[in-house]
């Protein structure tokens, strides 16, 4: 968008150097570097707007804002298609074109039951990751980094089983590890990074 069209002589005299002029009128208008692209325009002009031997500078600021704070700031994701926040957490959190999903336990949402078994334990685990991914906009092949973690390491080759079977090709970079034990029981628990 074009956030502005400043006019030289109202602000500024001509002893201010170029950069100064740049830094005074981002001050005025309170703008982050950070979130601002700028594209400055140097025009001479004997005569702008009615106002003549004075050298005008227009400075067209493309402002980023609206599109940079889409992707900067932070979005929580939400959906009944995955167990809900059982603590002070969101089930996955958006920000600058990435996806940070917390780790899923195997709990069906829809009756609160956790299946037996590490076969279907990890199933019901990639289901919860996918209805994050999908009520945020993602699939599986945006998937950039996964950690699984299990009650114990003999469980790690039904669980990968079922892990590759939602990565065709070019699987995620990946953490697997045993801990002491998990929440609820669960003999799995797996949390992932998107990006787009």
């Amino acid at each position: 968008f074009i956030y502005s069209v400043f006019q030289y002589k109202k602000c500024l005299n001509k002893a201010f150097s170029f950069k100064d002029t740049v830094k005074t009128y981002l001050g005025c208008l309170n703008v982050s570097h950070n979130l601002m692209k700028l594209i400055v325009l140097r025009f001479s002009f004997d005569t702008f707007w009615g106002i003549s031997s004075y050298e005008k500078h227009i400075f067209v600021i493309l402002d980023f804002r609206n599109k940079s704070n889409t992707h900067s700031m932070k979005k929580a994701i939400a959906t009944t298609k995955a167990p809900g926040a059982i603590g002070p957490y969101s089930q996955a959190i958006e920000t600058n074109g990435m996806l940070f999903i917390s780790g899923q336990i195997p709990i069906d949402p829809a009756t609160g039951v956790m299946p037996e078994g590490i076969t279907a334990q990890a199933e019901q685990c990639m289901k919860n990751l996918e209805a994050i991914l999908h009520e945020a906009g993602y699939t599986f092949e945006n998937v950039v980094k996964s950690t699984c973690l299990l009650a114990d390491m003999s469980y790690f080759a039904d669980m990968n089983a079922v892990y590759g079977r939602c990565f065709k090709s070019e699987p995620p970079a990946r953490a697997a590890f045993a801990v002491k034990e998990l929440p609820k029981k669960a003999l799995v628990e797996i949390e992932m990074i998107a990006a787009k």
